[in-house]
C-alpha cells in the first residue's frame, strides 16, 4: 500500500513555508525544535516531519573551514534519482553553511527515520537538475517562492549517493 499523502493541515504547513512570514518563523525555529524532537524520537521524527509530513533527516557534515563535525536538520527529497537535499536557505541571498561543508567534504552521514546512512553528495546540473527540480516542487511548492526570493542566486540540488 502506498503511503498516504499529506493531510489538509500538513498541506497548509507546507504552503506557509512559501510565505515571507512562514519562512521567517521556520528560519528561527526549525533547528531549535527539530533537533530535540529528533533526539527524543531516536531519529524517527522532527517537528517539520510531524507538522508538515515532509521527510526530514539529520545531515552530519565536516565543517568546510573548521574540520569539526556539524549537524543540520534538512528536508530530504525522495526523487527518481534518489535522496536529495536542496540548498535553498529559505530563499536568502547566501548558500547555507551545510552546502559549503558538503562541497569541501562531500562525504557525510544522513540519519533518516532512525537509520544512519553514509552518503556522498553530488551536485546535479543541466537537464537532470531541471527534471529533479520539478519533482521537488511537487513535494514542497514553497521552493518556487525561494527561487524568486533568491533573486538570481543559484539554488543547488545535491544528490546523496550511498557510500559502501
Amino acid at each position: 500500500m502506498a503511503p498516504a499523502g499529506p493531510n489538509r493541515f500538513q498541506r497548509a504547513m507546507r504552503s506557509s513555508g512559501g510565505t515571507r512570514a512562514g519562512s521567517w518563523l521556520y528560519i528561527r525555529a526549525q533547528d531549535q525544535l527539530d533537533e530535540p524532537i529528533f533526539r527524543m524520537t531516536r531519529g524517527r521524527h522532527t517537528m517539520t516531519s510531524l507538522l508538515a509530513g515532509l521527510p526530514v533527516g539529520m545531515l552530519r557534515t565536516t565543517g568546510a573551514r573548521s574540520g569539526r563535525p556539524r549537524q543540520s536538520p534538512l528536508l530530504i527529497y525522495p526523487t527518481s534519482a534518489g535522496q536529495m537535499v536542496i540548498a535553498s536557505n529559505y530563499g536568502q541571498a547566501r548558500q547555507p553553511a551545510w552546502y559549503h561543508n558538503l562541497i569541501a567534504h562531500p562525504e557525510a552521514t544522513l540519519s533518516l527515520q532512525g537509520t544512519d546512512h553514509r552518503v556522498r553528495a553530488r551536485r546535479l546540473e543541466g537537464e537532470t537538475r531541471s527534471r529533479i527540480w520539478r519533482e521537488a516542487l511537487e513535494t514542497y511548492p514553497g521552493l518556487k517562492a525561494y527561487e524568486r526570493w533568491a533573486a538570481g542566486r543559484d539554488i543547488p540540488l545535491l544528490l546523496l549517493e550511498p557510500v559502501s
